[in-house]
């Protein structure tokens, strides 16, 4: 069974979406990041044959709809974040995974794609059955999924620069590095800045996170 890995932060104000920030206040970009995190969740509780798993940077207690959060995670187990940077964390959640869970394939997403479904997430798993690791490009240049059929592998990450318009060429280059086959995953769009929100609403126009971005928009009409 494949662990489903979702690396997020507590959607604290001021300290999550900043770069939505503005035309959203710090609190609306809180409750965005929450509505994505709540879509995420949905996304993997509904996709088959996976086991879960939250790595948390933060407390859910201190976050925006916490308890809703609380109880979306109910029974995943949940890791603490740890590492000085993105890459260094991305592959301790890794490892961590493959102690917690020897000889588990794993996909490690975001909170950044509340599109995802579960027909996309199962279809992502599979890819790993015809190759070492799988890596979904964002249209940024950076990533959304990486897959590891070996989770120790995500060692490479730490070699990696995160959040360039290069970090996904660069993750692919030292996946192959390291004598893994990798295959492409859809690319898709993460929600960096406020033009990603309102694309990526468009496309799940019923979800939480589409609902946010329109109260935001209408809280924008009122104070103009």
């Amino acid at each position: 069974m494949t662990v489903v890995l979702v690396m997020a932060k507590a959607p604290v104000p001021g300290l999550v979406k900043t770069r939505l920030c503005p035309p959203a206040t710090p609190a609306q970009a809180a409750r965005l990041a929450a509505a994505a995190l709540l879509d995420t969740v949905d996304a993997v509780r509904g996709t088959p044959g996976v086991t879960p798993v939250l790595a948390l940077a933060g407390h859910l207690a201190e976050a925006v709809d916490g308890v809703e959060l609380t109880a979306a995670v109910a029974g995943w187990p949940v890791l603490p974040q740890r590492g000085t940077n993105l890459a260094d964390r991305l592959a301790h959640a890794h490892l961590d995974v493959a102690e917690t869970f020897p000889g588990r394939w794993v996909l490690q997403i975001g909170m950044d794609t509340p599109q995802l479904t579960p027909a996309s997430l199962a279809a992502a798993v599979r890819r790993l059955e015809d190759a070492d690791a799988a890596l979904g490009f964002a249209h940024d240049g950076g990533w959304w999924a990486l897959g590891l059929r070996d989770p120790r592998q995500a060692v490479t990450l730490r070699a990696v620069p995160m959040s360039t318009p290069v970090t996904g060429r660069s993750t692919w280059s030292a996946l192959t590095g390291r004598g893994l086959r990798p295959v492409p995953l859809p690319v898709l769009r993460d929600v960096d800045d406020w033009s990603d929100a309102h694309a990526v609403a468009a496309a799940v126009p019923d979800g939480r996170f589409a609902r946010q971005v329109e109260a935001v928009r209408r809280d924008m009409v009122v104070r103009a």
